[in-house]
């Protein structure tokens, strides 16, 4: 096997002559004697005429180096590849043959150079040469990579004794720092006078030993059109526009929708894709909808479809719009058939549509933090839009559980209301609730249920659910209550009837004093004290009569129950009416005669 120390030159003749080539300039002849001792050994052994030798263990006489054109190549283009070569010795080098070796064994028939006839490809000393390959590409190979797993060069002919030099991957040499010495070494002893030759410079060339297939690149417009952002639990609509512009007829053209892959998990919990515009998502419809068929685009053809997703948490998600679809093309007059694909992505915020806060008050409009049994109050609603769209409230319902109303029935009091960003639509029910056997103070109220889409739009209704807060029961002995007009006039008879319950299992005594007042003269007891039998009512009749117009206080009753100490008479008074609008008598007033 020839050596770095081997003393010939690399004779192109003496392959194919088996004779011992001539030694190089100065060589030291007991070197000289001892190469061609080891030749004639060699040549008087029997067997085969073929020899290969890897050249990347040693410094080569020939240097060689594999690049594709590009990193990646579309499916639809020819794949090139160069190989350079250079002869790094004083004499020029003959070889029959170069073929190169890639990782996928089918495109190696595309590879390869061979001399014509019984004519040889010459490398000239300190020349690069280069050799150019094409090949097209499978379309199954799309995404992946292919690389150079070899290159090889026959030195000499078939018929007679021939060397293979071999290349691991796309060549270079394992020995770089020696490569760089050859070069100089035979730039300084064969290549003056060449700087003139226009060439590329050797070390200037650089190894690219692989190259990805990717596909075609498609020849398509997606569009979406929606209206950001989305609102909670609403069906948000994107519409999605495709639009041919391929010369050819795009077949099997396919959609996948939703959610992009890869992003935090809690979000495919909360995201709901549909193509069903009719009916609110559920929990059964998927984040990501694969493989839509859409059928087939002409050339110059658009194709609509919407695709409406549901958002249960607030904030940003990204969706993917993938279309892929399989065109007939040609690439250096070989038919093929690719598939393309082209993604659009977009990222869609959603925000709450509106706030909803409750509170239970008096029926004189007074904040509870404790509701009495049996006595009626008031809860009210009030929803305020946070949304950037106006909405439409289309009703609103109320689900109790311990509680009963005070109406035959409820009827919600914002159906048709459409609410503008910051506008507040309020509601209120008269409630009682019931005396329970339960020993907890605390029951629970029931659901606020509200009807609502975007305004104008022509989505199904959603329908959100408000969890009501518990309410703090607190029991009352003896309830008093008053019947009166809405309003008075001055020194007209006013009516007002007491009615005071026992709610006890005892006989209650109450003892009731009116107290004077500025604005008001009554007739009836000042002072009375009344014995009321379990679960039994009394009712107290007295007539003021006005004297100031205006918004004036009632005479206030003072209350007391001396068999039951827990209550006082601040805390009975709580329910009777304080105030109440007078109005003054006009002179032609036909009703005051």
């Amino acid at each position: 096997m020839l050596t770095t120390d081997t003393p010939f030159t690399h004779n192109p003749t003496f392959l194919q002559q088996n004779q011992v080539p001539d030694p190089e300039p100065d060589c030291d002849p007991a070197s000289v004697g001892a190469a061609r001792t080891l030749w004639n050994d060699r040549m008087a052994l029997s067997g085969s005429n073929e020899l290969t030798v890897e050249v990347q263990d040693y410094i080569p006489f020939i240097q060689c180096k594999g690049r594709f054109q590009s990193p990646s190549f579309h499916v639809d283009q020819p794949i090139l590849l160069q190989v350079f070569l250079r002869a790094d010795c004083p004499q020029p080098v003959a070889f029959s043959k170069l073929a190169v070796s890639l990782s996928n064994q089918e495109y190696n028939q595309w590879c390869v150079a061979e001399a014509s006839g019984s004519d040889s490809m010459t490398l000239l000393p300190g020349k690069t040469r280069s050799f150019s390959f094409s090949f097209v590409a499978k379309t199954e190979d799309v995404g992946k990579k292919i690389e150079v797993t070899g290159v090889e060069l026959m030195l000499g002919a078939a018929a007679g004794r021939c060397v293979f030099l071999s290349w691991r991957g796309a060549g270079g040499d394992a020995a770089s720092a020696h490569e760089a010495l050859q070069a100089s070494r035979s730039s300084r002893r064969w290549g003056r006078g060449l700087e003139a030759r226009q060439e590329p410079s050797w070390d200037s060339l650089s190894l690219q030993p692989s190259t990805m297939i990717i596909s075609r690149v498609p020849r398509i417009s997606v569009q979406l059109s929606h209206q950001p952002p989305a609102l909670t639990n609403e069906l948000y609509r994107i519409g999605i526009s495709v639009r041919s512009e391929e010369d050819a007829t795009a077949r099997d053209v396919t959609l996948t929708a939703g959610l992009k892959p890869g992003q935090d998990a809690g979000l495919s919990q909360t995201t709901q894709v549909t193509l069903d515009g009719s009916v609110v998502c559920d929990d059964s419809c998927p984040s990501l909808i694969p493989d839509i068929p859409l059928g087939t685009l002409e050339p110059g053809q658009r194709l609509d479809r919407c695709v409406y997703v549901t958002c249960v948490s607030t904030g940003p998600r990204v969706f993917l719009f993938h279309v892929a679809y399989s065109v007939d093309t040609s690439v250096d007059g070989r038919r093929i058939v690719c598939r393309c694909h082209k993604d659009e992505t977009v990222t869609i915020e959603t925000v709450v549509p509106f706030e909803v806060s409750v509170k239970f008050v008096s029926t004189k409009f007074e904040p509870l933090d404790r509701v009495a049994v049996d006595v009626p109050f008031l809860l009210m609603t009030d929803v305020q839009s946070s949304s950037p769209w106006p909405l439409l409230l289309s009703s609103s319902s109320l689900t109790l559980l311990a509680m009963s109303s005070t109406s035959a029935q409820l009827q919600s009091q914002v159906q048709d209301v459409v609410l503008e960003t910051g506008e507040c639509a309020s509601e209120c029910f008269s409630l009682r609730c019931p005396a329970h056997n339960s020993s907890s103070n605390a029951v629970a109220t029931g659901q606020y249920l509200i009807s609502w889409r975007r305004y104008r739009a022509d989505s199904p209704l959603i329908q959100t659910t408000v969890t009501l807060p518990h309410v703090i029961l607190e029991p009352v002995p003896v309830y008093i209550h008053a019947d009166l007009p809405s309003f008075g006039r001055v020194r007209e008879s006013l009516p007002v009837r007491y009615h005071i319950e026992n709610r006890t299992a005892l006989v209650q005594e109450v003892e009731m004093a009116v107290e004077p007042s500025d604005a008001f003269m009554f007739s009836g007891l000042k002072q009375v004290r009344l014995r009321i039998l379990p679960g039994s009512e009394q009712q107290m009749l007295y007539n003021y009569y006005p004297l100031m117009a205006g918004y004036q206080t009632l005479p206030q009753l003072n209350i007391s129950l001396p068999r039951c100490q827990t209550s006082n008479s601040q805390a009975l008074r709580r329910f009777l009416p304080q105030r109440i609008f007078v109005k003054a008598v006009r002179l032609n007033d036909t009703s005051t005669k």
